[in-house]
């Protein structure tokens, strides 16, 4: 995609300046990262990047159209979460960068959720990209740094002061993704806290502020609720189920109803035809569809290869669908001339008052294995791991 950039980059590249961009990252975050970045940001057409608007879009209507009924029903009843909301906060979109069946570059609808991704690490990587290498600032997000802070500031904190918004997550110090904990403090002053660390007092929550109790008003969720009951001994004072004065940035019950149990219900020519498990029609082959969880998360408990013995042991059937195979095309030329494959995540947030949501920026991930998931690739393989996209003319 785009021989002129390609081939400068891969010109450039060396692994002195992948160390560089690593070393750059960790200094501006104190951290290192938890997962592995790429050497390399993805070259898509402009082209390419209208067919991913156009799906989005798309895909937005629908789920705008679709009735509050049906989204309720996503909601597991033993994760209902009060006070919810009229639009998630968040809305992020997953498509796999494949080839049609007339040898075009296209998009393919993986997955799509409602909750928040690497957004303040993301800009911070598109911008180290361009640091170490300069070429790269012109095909930059068109979006300056201040609009982007802003937007996330009126997001996240509304009319609130920093000291009385959170970042809330379980044990943050372990997470992978920790590093966009500590630039999301860094763009807007808001602390990291631990879901052990939360007081409650009646229907108000606090939180230990250079030791001062201070109250939290509102709550940057990244937490991801059903996973709880399995953290063993896990202690709290505060239940997610339980009526608080308090603000979700995303409501919880988001993270269900913009899940994959829509994709079933979701129509475009780059969205790959789902049903739900249990109203899998028998005129359709099982080995062409993947099986999938409704509510994982990383790739966790999806078989690329499901058979009838596996589909008809599970109890559970309307929690999991079959989504129609997509065919990643590796088309990122590494300095060996190997190829990688890859997929595109667009980052959306939608403020209360806003009709549609808004694009801030883009997370890419590459591979060489089965799956786009960093966990499931080779250790000495390179151009794979966490990246970004810049877009241009052909």
């Amino acid at each position: 995609m785009i021989p002129k950039y390609r081939k400068q980059f891969n010109q450039e590249f060396s692994q002195e300046k992948y160390n560089q961009f690593k070393e750059i990252l960790e200094q501006k975050s104190g951290l290192e990262t938890g997962f592995r970045i790429s050497e390399s940001p993805l070259f898509l057409t402009k082209e390419f990047e209208s067919k991913l608007i156009d799906a989005s879009e798309s895909i937005i209507s629908q789920i705008k159209n679709l009735p509050e009924e049906t989204l309720q029903k996503a909601i597991p009843d033993n994760c209902r979460v009060p006070n919810d909301t009229m639009q998630p906060h968040f809305f992020t979109i997953d498509f796999g960068i494949c080839k049609s069946e007339n040898g075009e570059i296209e998009p393919q609808l993986i997955e799509l959720q409602a909750f928040p991704s690497l957004y303040a690490f993301q800009k911070v990587f598109e911008q180290t990209f361009c640091d170490v290498y300069p070429f790269l600032s012109e095909l930059q997000n068109k979006m300056p740094h201040d609009d982007f802070k802003n937007y996330m500031k009126d997001l996240l904190l509304g009319d609130e002061n920093p000291e009385n918004v959170i970042l809330l997550e379980i044990y943050p110090e372990k997470q992978k993704t920790a590093i966009d904990f500590v630039l999301t403090e860094k763009l807007l002053g808001i602390k990291t806290v631990c879901l052990t660390k939360v007081k409650k007092e009646g229907r108000k929550l606090f939180y230990e502020n250079n030791g001062k109790l201070t109250e939290i008003r509102r709550i940057y969720n990244r937490v991801i609720f059903d996973e709880l009951d399995r953290i063993p001994d896990l202690k709290t004072e505060f239940d997610f189920r339980e009526d608080v004065d308090v603000t979700w940035v995303t409501h919880p019950n988001w993270f269900f109803k913009i899940s994959k149990f829509l994709l079933p219900l979701l129509q475009h020519q780059f969205v790959p035809k789902s049903y739900f498990l249990h109203e899998f029609p028998e005129s359709e082959n099982l080995e062409n569809f993947v099986l999938k969880p409704l509510f994982s998360f990383a790739g966790s408990g999806v078989n690329l290869n499901p058979t009838k013995e596996i589909t008809d042991a599970i109890e559970d059937k309307e929690n999991y669908i079959l989504q129609r195979k997509v065919t990643y095309e590796p088309i990122f030329e590494d300095i060996n001339g190997e190829f990688s494959k890859a997929e595109i995540r667009l980052l959306y947030i939608w403020r209360e008052n806003d009709e549609r949501p808004i694009l801030l920026e883009n997370l890419g991930r590459m591979t060489k294995a089965a799956m786009v998931n960093v966990d499931f690739n080779k250790k000495d393989a390179i151009w794979i791991g966490s990246s970004n996209a810049f877009f241009a003319e052909e």
